[in-house]
């Protein structure tokens, strides 16, 4: 129960690698805030599942992230975080000509705008804690490029960028500001994104994981939620004190090519 006492608000957690975070972080003792924007009976329901597997508090907030104030709302709304996991985020795969504009604005506001807004006023709240961890959900598309992603890479490398500005703002505090990047990982951002890339590659469901997702992946597996939520406990643990500003690639060496 290493985290007992902290409380942790991990953005975009009803579903896929957040609530994987939520669970390993409230079974480390955590209370959690969970978030999503659709805010239906089922959300809420996730929120009293964690609390009642773990023992801890375990509430849901609803903001819609592509809304300045209502991701800064977010965070004024839990009074106090010592955790923040920025993990929300969206997918739009097209070519940068035919990349609607609505969509570009959308991805960029829930992935990286978000990021900043969240940041900004959890800040002031982990200073005066005098402990705080920050983790930002990039990817290895924040790390390399791939073509038809135009929105996706742009945020994630932003986000990247701004984790290292926060770091070095805080190092000389007992407050971390890492990314975590991994590759592909089974979760429901994935399984919409399938169905364009057949079409794109005229290839069934197999031989496009087979031959197109993997081949950049040299462990020829997917990358699991469990794997990276471990990840992200290990950065909130005392052993991790002294990593802040990293991008820490989980990916099956895809970025070691």
């Amino acid at each position: 129960m290493e985290l007992l006492g902290k409380t942790a608000l991990i953005t975009g957690s009803t579903s896929g690698i957040g609530y994987s975070i939520a669970s390993k972080l409230a079974a480390k003792g955590a209370d959690i805030f969970l978030n999503s924007f659709t805010d239906t009976p089922g959300d809420r329901r996730l929120a009293t599942d964690l609390s009642q597997k773990h023992s801890v508090s375990a509430k849901y907030i609803s903001a819609d992230l592509r809304i300045a104030s209502q991701a800064r709302s977010l965070v004024t709304q839990t009074k106090h975080i010592d955790i923040l996991v920025n993990n929300a985020g969206i997918q739009h795969v097209s070519s940068i000509e035919a990349l609607p504009l609505e969509k570009w604005d959308d991805m960029i506001a829930i992935m990286l705008s978000a990021v900043f807004h969240t940041t900004a006023i959890a800040l002031p709240m982990m200073r005066k804690a005098k402990w705080g961890r920050i983790i930002n959900i990039s990817s290895a598309h924040g790390l390399v490029a791939s073509p038809q992603k135009a929105a996706y890479v742009a945020a994630k490398h932003g986000v990247i960028g701004l984790t290292k500005v926060a770091a070095l703002e805080t190092a000389e505090e007992p407050i971390t500001v890492n990314a975590v990047c991994p590759g592909f990982t089974e979760t429901p951002l994935l399984e919409k994104q399938i169905p364009t890339l057949m079409k794109q590659y005229s290839m069934t469901k197999k031989e496009l994981i087979d031959n197109i997702l993997m081949e950049r992946q040299p462990s020829k597996k997917f990358v699991t939620s469990e794997q990276i939520s471990g990840l992200v406990q290990f950065l909130c643990s005392k052993d991790a004190d002294q990593i802040t500003g990293s991008a820490i690639s989980i990916d099956g060496g895809w970025t070691a090519l």
